[in-house]
């Protein structure tokens, strides 16, 4: 089972952009995993609500809300059986009480991957000696900006991101892109949020560098040769809505949020969708206490399967999860489901936060 999700994730990542095709419809979709088990918990419905280091990822205007001097954050996650690994690492830094700047950098990669390209030699014999490994591995450094505007509760923000993708020997990319963020926050139960990703399409150019041996392999075995070009990630629009009731005055509080993704790369399989764009509403919903407890729960993912019979059935993407605060250390997790509800591929997401002051040595300097 292993070899055979192997087999499929490299077949999948050389047709993605082998062909040398413009503007793939899911470019780039390892940056539309998500970052943080709080967000996941709430399936990705945080555009209006975040805060803190994890908002260099979600929404750059929600940076303003840092309100230490270094925010860091933290979080390892595994797919397909532990076969697919998904780091990420945050720092976000207020500058002063109306600005804040951040870094994120993710990775996302299978390692290990057979490479069988030399299995068979010219003579039709078989060598198992001659298989070898590599990684198939991406990587992307978001470096953010926020800043409050003169508009009470109007925040803006902005990303400036490096892509780099790499597959073994074979091939390799750089890519350049920007995004765009702003949130309002008309008082503590109300906020809106807007993202919009990939403001002038990002851009990844891709080189390969197959031998002539793996060139032969490829024309024998039927598989198109690729060719280096240009890959367009088009922009896909984000916005939100949060609100938050108190329930009572012991410091038990329900909130929720609804996000509406609007893609602009065609028809995709969502409930709302046209020849030319496509929406994708998820709903997140916690319940806590004095911010020191925190039940989430979220559906995202809804779309319509074809049956066998021709028949379609809805599907949606459940998620569940749970954090804790306690002094400068956030810690969450969440149990979500990667897929839809006919494969139920369930994963286990932690992630850590610290929110820490400026060390008091720093202060004595300063003054």
């Amino acid at each position: 089972m292993k070899f055979y999700l192997i087999v499929c994730i490299t077949a999948c990542s050389f047709l993605s952009f082998g062909q040398g095709s413009v503007a793939p419809k899911y470019s780039n979709e390892f940056l539309a995993i998500g970052i943080g088990a709080d967000a996941l918990g709430l399936s990705n419905a945080v555009v209006a609500q975040t805060s803190g280091v994890n908002s260099g990822y979600w929404n750059p205007a929600g940076l303003v809300r840092t309100n230490k001097w270094l925010d860091i954050g933290l979080m390892h996650s595994e797919y397909f059986a532990g076969i697919a690994k998904y780091d990420y690492l945050g720092l976000a830094h207020q500058i002063d009480e109306k600005s804040a700047v951040g870094l994120s950098v993710i990775r996302f990669a299978v390692d290990d991957i057979p490479n069988t390209t030399q299995l068979i030699d010219n003579e039709g014999r078989i060598d198992y000696d001659k298989i070898t490994t590599f990684t198939a591995a991406d990587y992307a450094f978001l470096f953010s900006y926020a800043r409050k505007t003169k508009v009470p509760g109007l925040s803006l923000g902005g990303n400036f991101k490096v892509i780099y993708r790499k597959v073994g020997d074979f091939a390799k990319s750089w890519g350049f892109g920007l995004d765009a963020g702003a949130t309002y926050e008309k008082n503590e139960r109300l906020k809106f949020g807007a993202v919009l990703r990939d403001v002038t399409s990002t851009f990844n150019a891709w080189i390969f560098t197959l031998d002539d041996q793996t060139k032969e392999v490829f024309t024998l075995t039927g598989n198109e040769i690729p060719r280096n070009g240009l890959e367009l990630t088009l922009p896909r629009l984000i916005l939100g809505t949060y609100y938050k009731q108190p329930l009572g005055k012991k410091g038990i509080y329900v909130s929720g949020e609804l996000d509406l993704d609007m893609t602009t790369d065609g028809k995709r399989n969502t409930i709302l969708k046209t020849n030319v764009v496509s929406f994708d509403p998820h709903i997140g919903i916690a319940f806590g206490f004095k911010e020191l407890v925190t039940l989430r729960g979220g559906i995202s993912n809804m779309q319509y399967i074809k049956n066998f019979d021709d028949s379609k059935k809805l599907t949606i993407q459940p998620n569940i999860g749970i954090g804790l605060h306690i002094k400068a250390v956030y810690l969450d997790y969440a149990f979500t489901d990667i897929g839809d509800a006919s494969t139920a591929l369930y994963s286990h997401v932690i992630s850590l936060r610290l929110a820490l002051n400026k060390p008091k040595n720093a202060m004595k300097t300063d003054e």
